[in-house]
């Protein structure tokens, strides 16, 4: 029996931010300008990658959602019981020279979560940390000259800042991954930020509720989290991650993007908004993916760029015990907040993915994220029933209007219009 979409009508506060909050409601300080469509009016639909007849309906579902939302770069990767059955690149464009392949490169924006707890469960797992540590024992907690530090800041935990019980609040005040002008000019340092800039400015701001007691989507307390294991490890935030997480899984593409410059393979980003950069002082006008907001900033928060084929393979690692995470670390990463459980909804954040238990045609759990920034809409599905798929695209707005977060839903009607499953595994096509 199908569940019930994994994220529809389920998304109120919490994923609010994970979906079209997590890296961009709030995320313009001024007032976004309309530039209008993001592309010419006739563009051509191409494809990529292995067509596959039994998986017809995720290829006509990508097709009428790009084409009606006018989106020039998607990509579409689907496994079934361990084996990659399809990866899909997919253009919609009037420029020639845009190719979508299975291995072309997005912002995955909120999807890096996923990495960052999984890094910092990792630590755990090789124990030079416990993730029932406070905050405190890693990370200077000195406000800035002239202010005083919320007492309850130093009692919160490795768990709380991975499942968004820290005791931040936007919702109330701010996200201060978006508040760079403020910031700047509180502590009299220049744009581009650096992470440490923001840590020194929040020390000084109270927090909204005691730690452990409320669910409040927090963007800061994943920035906290990758100064974490760049303490414990003594290595670069990344590079922990290549190593531990990712190089074990074979995968070699995914890397941290850059606000403006592009890797090889990367797409281009499209938004039908300008706004202010934030990248230096110089308070100019730029296309909402390339400047009005600092990568550098979001490196352990939504800062990594992958292929949908990457992210299958990434979540991949959480289907049994392997050589990323043991027995111990994946039962961590599902446990539901201590304190606060399961919401009236029926699904939890556990470490950097949400969860919604499965009692109904079967037994396990659903996973998955969203992610959202200017430029980029993302999402990343593992199902109860040993299936999973990676959906991105190069914008999360255009002149129709129309939702993005419905191509969750979509993509599960697309799935269950699958009469027969195919036998075949593209993964050492990419791997």
């Amino acid at each position: 029996m199908r569940q019930t979409p994994v994220s529809r009508r389920t998304f109120t506060k919490l994923a609010g931010a994970a979906g079209a909050g997590a890296l961009g409601a709030g995320a313009l300080l001024t007032t976004p300008t309309l530039t209008g469509s993001a592309q010419a009016a006739t563009p051509t639909w191409k494809t990529s990658g292995t067509a596959v007849t039994a998986l017809q309906s995720f290829d006509d579902t990508m097709k009428s959602f790009m084409q009606a939302r006018n989106i020039s770069a998607g990509q579409l990767a689907v496994t079934y019981q361990g084996r990659l059955v399809l990866a899909r690149g997919y253009t919609y464009s009037d420029d020639t020279s845009l190719n979508v392949t299975p291995t072309s490169l997005f912002r995955i924006a909120s999807l890096s979560k996923s990495l960052t707890a999984a890094a910092l469960n990792r630590l755990a797992q090789e124990g030079k940390l416990a993730l029932g540590d406070k905050i405190s024992r890693y990370v200077d907690l000195t406000p800035p000259a002239g202010q005083t530090a919320d007492p309850r800041l130093a009692n919160v935990t490795l768990w709380q800042l991975l499942q968004h019980t820290g005791g931040w609040d936007r919702d109330l005040t701010f996200d201060p991954l978006f508040y760079d002008r403020t910031i700047s000019q509180s502590l009299g340092v220049p744009m581009e930020l650096y992470p440490e800039n923001v840590v020194q400015y929040m020390n000084g701001q109270p927090l909204q509720h005691n730690p452990g007691t409320y669910v409040s989507y927090s963007n800061y307390g994943y920035l906290l989290a990758g100064r974490i294991i760049e303490r414990v490890s003594g290595l670069p935030y990344a590079t922990y991650v290549q190593q531990k997480l990712l190089t074990p899984l074979g995968i070699t593409r995914m890397a941290q993007g850059w606000s403006i410059a592009k890797h090889s393979g990367e797409v281009p980003y499209r938004s039908q908004y300008t706004g202010t950069t934030v990248l230096d002082d110089s308070g100019a006008t730029v296309a909402s993916p390339y400047g009005t907001f600092s990568m550098r900033l979001h490196g352990a928060n939504g800062a990594w760029i992958a292929s949908a084929v990457d992210l299958v393979r990434w979540a991949s690692a959480f289907d049994a015990a392997g050589p990323v995470l043991d027995s111990s670390a994946l039962s961590r990463t599902w446990a539901a907040p201590g304190g606060i459980g399961v919401n009236p909804s029926g699904w939890y954040y556990g470490l950097g993915w949400q969860v919604r238990p499965v009692t109904t045609g079967g037994t396990g759990r659903n996973t998955w994220h969203t992610g959202s920034l200017p430029g980029t809409y993302t999402l990343m599905v593992r199902t109860y029933h040993g299936r999973s798929w990676a959906v991105l695209f190069n914008q999360r707005d255009d002149a129709s209007g129309l939702s993005y977060g419905d191509i969750d839903s979509l993509l599960w009607t697309a799935h269950g219009k699958v009469t027969s499953w195919p036998t075949h595994n593209l993964y050492p096509n990419y791997f």
